[in-house]
Parts: C-alpha cells; structure tokens; sequence
C-alpha cells in the first residue's frame, strides 16, 4: 500500500506514459490520445521528473524505456487494465470494445462465419478482430482477448481449449473421381499433396500404417488458407483439422476419404489476462465461444 507521502502520480501522466512505451514513440501516443506531441512531451517529462530518472531513450525514430521504464510499463498497464475492468463492471459490458487477436485459420473457418451473431446477442459489445501472425502482448493491452495456438502455459494468462488440433486429408469430389477409389490410404499416394513444408504428411500417414516414400509430389504453400484454397481448384489434397472443414465438407466443396485423423500436441486456446478473468466483455465472449465450440462439437459426432 503507499504511503501518504509518497502520493501517485496523475492518471493522465500514467496514461501516456503507457501510451508511449507501447507504442515506442511520442507522436504515436499522441494520435492514440487525441492530444499533442508537445502535450505528451510535457506528461513525460512531469512523470520523469516526479520519478527521479529518466523513463525513456530519446532516438532518432522514436523511444525505447529504460531499465526502470520497462519495470514501470507492466505494472502501469495492468493497473491501468485494472481500472478499465472495475469501470466496466460498474457499467456492464455496455459500451465495451473487444478487441480480439486471431490466428488467420480461425478467423477464416470458425470466427468469420460466427461473429455476427456475437454482435446480434451483445448489440452494446463493439467487436474488432485483428489477425495478425506476431501473439499480441494482451497484459500490455494490445488486444482484450486471442484466439492462439499452442499448449495453454501463457504466464499471467488464463487459457480455455477451445479446438484439440488435428488433422486428416481433403479434397474435392472431382479430383477424389478422378483418381480413385480410394480404398486403402496408400491410394492418396496417387494425388498432389498440399502441405507447408511440415511432416505433418509423413505423421499422417505413418499413423495409416503407410510408409510415404522420400520423395512425394507436393505443393509448399506456407499458409493453411492457401492450402485450402489450392484443394478447393482441384490442385491435391491438403491436410485440414475437421473443425475448420466442417462446413466445406457440409457444403460437398471437400470430402473426407478416410477416417483416421492424426492428434498433434498444439491446441487452440481462447486466451485473456487473468487480472481480466470477470471482465464483462470477456465473460459474454467466452461463454457464447464456448457454447458455438461445444455445438460444433456435438454436430459434428
């Protein structure tokens, strides 16, 4: 707790201050502020003189904190994210922006054909996804909440599984009457396969009791979107995780040749700060997520 002689520093000096190493430079908070770069200048420099030492390294193209200015960054943005949740639980989750960080995979098959009705049951919620390869740093306040990749162990962070990630072959109809039938998985040998430059392949087919040979006709697109595109011209088959495939496979745009599907160990997780666990926002998103995953699951058994 702090001392009465050592009072806090104005919460628009705070604001900036954050603003600014955040973003790694003056001007940018300014805009971001809606104020002056002269007028953040002088915030700074109140908060640096209050403080002692300086906070930041003037460079040519913007600013960098110091030792002291990184250690005060985290505890500022997350007293400043504090300070948002308990306004925003006095409020409700009216009026609330939610900013969610995808990856581009689930944004395109999962969030993109589903978010609309997110905004029809939260009409006060205004919603903004940013897609985006760099995880954005959700304790600095880049983001409210992600959808990510990986095994759930993000410090400071809560993370729901959403998806375990899987994965089995595709391809259209044409292309599975052109070269079938596909009676065993050692016939998929005899299409294109679309894959990132991963052994994903190798894995799947193992799993099949099939040893790919070295050398295999293959596609290396680097992206599971183009992957699917590419299948979806007839251009092979690429390896999907069914959830995604749902709907291209309802709609007769991809079939499924075989049933077996290989698990991997990377998981997509719905991530939020923990400090953030009861926001509002965040609670209205989890649970209509979470309830939109558990009937996909289920429809899909």
């Amino acid at each position: 707790m702090s001392s009465p002689k050592q009072p806090l520093p104005p919460l628009q000096a705070v604001r900036v201050f954050e603003a600014a190493a955040r973003l790694g430079s003056f001007s940018r908070a300014a805009d971001e502020l809606a104020m002056t770069q002269a007028a953040v200048s002088y915030q700074i420099k109140q908060l640096e003189d209050r403080a002692g030492q300086p906070l930041f390294r003037r460079l040519p193209r913007g600013v960098v904190p110091t030792l002291a200015g990184k250690a005060f960054q985290r505890q500022a943005a997350e007293a400043l994210d504090r300070l948002r949740q308990g306004w925003a639980e006095l409020l409700g989750a009216e009026g609330e922006d939610l900013v969610i960080s995808t990856i581009a995979s689930f944004a395109a098959f999962i969030l993109g054909p589903w978010l609309g009705l997110f905004q029809v049951a939260n009409p006060g919620i205004t919603t903004r996804v940013d897609v985006n390869p760099r995880p954005a740093d959700l304790l600095a306040g880049e983001a409210s909440i992600a959808i990510r990749a990986g095994r759930g162990d993000w410090p400071g962070l809560a993370a729901d599984l959403l998806i375990r990630a899987s994965y089995t072959p595709y391809l259209t109809p044409a292309l599975l009457e052109e070269h079938g039938p596909f009676n065993t998985p050692s016939d998929l040998l005899r299409v294109p396969l679309i894959d990132a430059s991963d052994p994903a392949w190798a894995i799947w087919f193992r799993d099949a009791g099939v040893e790919p040979p070295k050398s295999l006709e293959r596609h290396s697109l680097g992206s599971q979107l183009l992957e699917v595109q590419a299948a979806l011209a007839g251009q092979g088959a690429c390896l999907l995780t069914p959830a995604y495939a749902r709907g291209l496979v309802k709609s007769g745009a991809l079939v499924q040749p075989f049933d077996l599907v290989t698990e991997d160990d990377i998981s997509i997780w719905l991530v939020y700060p923990e400090a953030r666990r009861e926001a509002p926002s965040i609670v209205a998103f989890r649970n209509w997520l979470m309830a939109q995953i558990k009937e996909l699951a289920e429809s899909s058994v």
